[in-house]
């Protein structure tokens, strides 16, 4: 594998285009993803890895193989992603989309970045047999999270960037140092103010709800959650049913006592049973709404495409896309993606049929 690996780099500094794809094309998953971990947003992450491959190719000969193709694969992905968020454009003041609806009023600002769109899980298949190293402090399943992800976006860019190389990849402080072209110690100083970022919002996000409304507390390791399960599959099935047959209160039962609901872009939160229950009868379950469900999976964890039956054309267009965390057989939080183009993403129709 080494020699073909040094064979692809000679050609591919020979101009061989096809080498350079060859060389690359195992990394390309894996460099999406970490993007979409620094960046929060799927579209931008596919953007900085198109920049980092084209600038991988035009400083091929820069790389000494003093580290790893893959190392410094990452160190490029990983400066143009903090390049990208220096740059003001990368974030468009644009007015949130809502549904068409009142909305009752929240119970707080929300802390999901109006930029943050769900992962699909197609694109996740590459991180399935990945196993944390000794030097991470989060498995696979909790790094890719919706959780996780926004928690990341309350950091400033480098702090995030060096969490997710030391805590996500396993890179050593020394190696994050020279990634980031800054000092070890700069390096331990940015991880220490960030985990308490990330560990104080997950112990906050709702994950480890319970039905009288416990939690774990901040600084406690929280047991990986298991997805894909039995008890999941039957919480999706009950959720699908309490969508399509518009019974509120059964949605309602499968909620923990302090939910947590939010819509990126709008900056709200709705927090608590209560509050769940006037945002759902002002938002899907309206007089005269009828709609149809499509499970699909995001961040590793279950969610929802759903479909609001149009009177006048007899079809259901697409309205919005659930990505529920779940904790046993409840829910501790959704947010809600009002967006058909987010939808596409999951390959997800625009229109569905009245009957199947």
């Amino acid at each position: 594998m080494e020699m073909q690996a040094t064979d692809l780099i000679a050609r591919a500094r020979a101009g061989d285009h096809d080498a350079f794809r060859d060389l690359v094309q195992g990394h390309s998953h894996e460099l999406q993803v970490h993007c979409y971990r620094i960046l929060g947003s799927l579209q931008d992450a596919e953007d900085a890895l198109q920049e980092t491959l084209v600038s991988a190719w035009r400083n091929l000969g820069e790389f000494g193989q003093r580290s790893t193709l893959r190392t410094w694969l990452y160190q490029i992905a990983t400066n143009r992603c903090l390049d990208m968020l220096r740059a003001n454009s990368r974030r468009p003041r644009i007015a949130p989309t809502l549904p068409e609806a009142t909305l009752p009023e929240p119970t707080g600002a929300g802390d999901a970045p109006p930029w943050l769109e769900p992962y699909p899980d197609v694109l996740l298949d590459h991180l399935v047999d990945q196993r944390p190293g000794p030097q991470t402090r989060y498995e696979t399943t909790e790094a890719i999270s919706l959780a996780f992800i926004t928690a990341l976006q309350l950091l400033p860019p480098r702090q995030r960037a060096a969490l997710v190389l030391r805590d996500v990849l396993g890179y050593h402080a020394a190696e994050v140092a020279q990634m980031l072209g800054t000092t070890q110690e700069a390096v331990n100083s940015a991880l220490k103010r960030a985990r308490a970022t990330v560990d104080n919002h997950l112990a906050d996000d709702g994950s480890t709800g319970s039905r009288s409304g416990g939690s774990s507390g901040t600084g406690s390791r929280r047991p990986a959650r298991q997805p894909d399960t039995a008890a999941e599959h039957r919480l999706v099935a009950r959720l699908t049913d309490a969508l399509e047959r518009a019974d509120l209160d059964a949605l309602i039962d499968l909620l923990v006592t302090d939910v947590r609901l939010s819509m990126p872009p709008a900056m709200l939160e709705y927090r608590g049973i209560e509050s769940a229950q006037r945002l759902f009868a002002a938002v899907v379950f309206r007089p005269g709404c009828t709609y149809r469900v499509i499970p699909t999976r995001a961040n590793g964890q279950p969610a929802f495409g759903l479909y609001l039956a149009d009177p006048h054309t007899g079809v259901y267009r697409a309205y919005t896309l659930l990505v529920i965390t779940t904790a046993g057989d409840h829910i501790t939080a959704i947010t809600g993606f009002h967006n058909t183009n987010v939808m596409t993403r999951f390959g997800l129709p625009r229109t569905l049929p009245e009957t199947e």
